[in-house]
């Protein structure tokens, strides 16, 4: 599945800069949004899935020597670069067919 977070920021970039121009002080802050934000779905919510996994293998090497029981953690927290990019590519081409619409 595509990234949701970095269609809608590519869709608010590219909406920005079909409306007020490419080279516009909008179209700049929201394009430095959608980096942050791609960037945040594929790296920093990605490595905290992978630490998420350890913990877990952690808690269930606890858990049958009989010493701790916990709750455990969601795994599945960021995307992968090809969900990312397919979000990106989704966001640009529906924020461009909708300009053109309305």
């Amino acid at each position: 599945m595509p990234s949701s977070h970095a269609a809608g920021a590519t869709a608010l970039a590219t909406s920005c800069g079909l409306h007020e121009g490419f080279g516009s002080v909008a179209f700049a802050l929201s394009t430095v949004f959608a980096l942050v934000t791609m960037f945040d779905a594929q790296g920093v919510r990605r490595s905290a899935g992978q630490q998420a996994v350890i913990l877990n293998q952690i808690l269930d090497d606890m858990y049958w020597k009989g010493k701790i029981e916990a709750e455990r953690l969601f795994e599945l927290i960021g995307h992968s670069p090809l969900q990312v990019i397919a979000g990106g590519v989704l966001g640009v081409v529906l924020a461009a067919y909708f300009f053109q619409v309305w």
